[in-house]
């Protein structure tokens, strides 16, 4: 009889166990994406304008990283240098009680971080900082913990400290802890973020902090541990949040779904690849050399998916062939696009609604990327410019989140793919 009982207890036990490890590993979350100028009251030619600089400035960070990886290849010195900023701001909780923030999302970067009291030096947001002695759940991460050891820079006192820099004068500084953090209703407990307590940088003014959705271990996919995400990007006209599922719920319904492999970088371990094998204007497929897109060995080329960065950038070679297609099919006169932040622009008639636009196709492996032209076109009715959302780059290319609006996009980490369909991301 008593060993009866103490099997019943045993078994209400694990039944118990099982019921709070589902509860605290959820299989799925679903978080809303806001654009970071969505509440500015701005026109639609100065969001081009604001996101034209943003992905310049970007740009060039994700390149130097590159270019800086690849350099120190030779010596075996890890760069410290990471992407940082991003167009997409999300909303969560952190700590017991929960305190709610927003903070940039970033494909491109890896850590979670948001700014803690006692600062040493933080810029100014929106909400109330992080007090870690206000919450029960606040725990510091040991120096031995597998997740400091994946910091790029850090240091051992009575607990892991870090250094993160985005390659210009941007950078978070603090302790390494884990935390609970909540997506909408769920909580997720022992997360582990930077608790920065010296922080700087222009670029993450718009949040309270950054979430990294990279391939490292540090990041939030990677923590999660639910082998994929998908996210649906809104018209950037649009006032309505994007949505981003984890886990089960980021499968794609859609039946006309494209899948292409996801390429590692061991330089860029972080960034999500794809391999660019063409692209096609107009029905016409360019003759770009098939080394123009193609990954070095060195780390640099290749070409990355990014949400963090609105324009798509094109290694030059390529994207002069493709300039040249569009100027010689448009059949309009070409104009100064340098105030909104673009390359090529034309001049549109009077009569604008006869205005045709050559079909722009990125071939990938086993897949093409048929654009509809809102994704690569922009009209700016104020000054009467059609400007193309596609500049030149050096070093590395870059599909932008201009051309990702208005399809849902697949990361399957488990199997080494990317798929996407398209679908109106406002009815998801």
């Amino acid at each position: 009889m008593v060993t009866s009982k103490v099997l019943q207890i045993l078994v209400l036990f694990i039944l118990f166990c099982i019921t709070q490890a589902s509860a605290s590993h959820p299989k799925g979350l679903r978080v809303h994406l806001t654009r970071v100028d969505a509440n500015g009251n701005f026109s639609k030619v100065e969001l081009i304008q604001r996101a034209a600089r943003r992905s310049h400035h970007r740009m060039s960070r994700l390149m130097a990283k590159t270019m800086k990886a690849a350099a120190d290849s030779s010596s075996k010195v890890q760069s410290p240098v990471h992407a940082g900023n991003g167009e997409y701001l999300m909303d969560l909780a952190i700590g017991t009680p929960s305190l709610p923030f927003s903070a940039i999302l970033d494909t491109g970067s890896d850590l979670i971080w948001t700014q803690c009291k006692p600062c040493v030096e933080c810029f100014t947001q929106a909400t109330p900082l992080f007090d870690p002695s206000s919450s029960s759940t606040y725990k510091t991460l040991p120096c031995t913990s597998n997740l400091c050891e994946a910091l790029p820079i850090s240091s051992c006192k009575s607990n892991c400290e870090y250094l993160y820099t985005y390659g210009d004068t941007s950078s978070t500084q603090g302790v390494l802890a884990s935390e609970t953090l909540t997506f909408g209703s769920t909580k997720v407990p022992n997360l582990a973020f930077g608790c920065g307590d010296t922080n700087q940088g222009d670029g993450f003014t718009q949040g309270s902090g950054l979430v990294g959705l990279g391939r490292g271990p540090l990041s939030l996919i990677s923590q999660l541990g639910m082998g994929k995400f998908s996210y649906c990007l809104t018209s950037l006209d649009q006032s309505k949040t994007s949505p981003l599922f984890f886990g089960a719920l980021a499968d794609i319904k859609a039946t006309a779904t494209n899948t292409i492999p996801l390429v590692k970088n061991p330089m860029q371990p972080s960034f999500y690849y794809l391999n660019l094998k063409g692209i096609t204007v107009g029905g016409t497929q360019l003759t770009i050399s098939s080394s123009t897109f193609a990954l070095q060995d060195d780390g640099t080329g290749g070409l990355i998916i990014d949400s963090g960065t609105s324009v798509t950038y094109l290694e030059l070679a390529g994207y002069k062939m493709v300039k040249k297609a569009f100027i010689s099919q448009m059949q309009l006169p070409v104009a100064d696009g340098s105030d909104i932040g673009l390359d090529l622009c034309f001049s549109l008639p009077s009569d604008s609604s006869s205005v045709e636009v050559p079909k722009l196709v990125f071939n990938f492996d086993s897949a093409d990327l048929d654009l509809p032209a809102n994704n690569y076109m922009v009209v700016d009715s104020s000054t009467g410019l059609l400007c193309l959302t596609v500049m030149g780059s050096r070093g590395m290319s870059i599909l932008g989140n201009f051309q990702q609006q208005n399809l849902q996009i697949l990361y399957d980490l488990d199997n080494e793919k990317l798929s996407f369909a398209p679908i109106q991301c406002d009815q998801l």
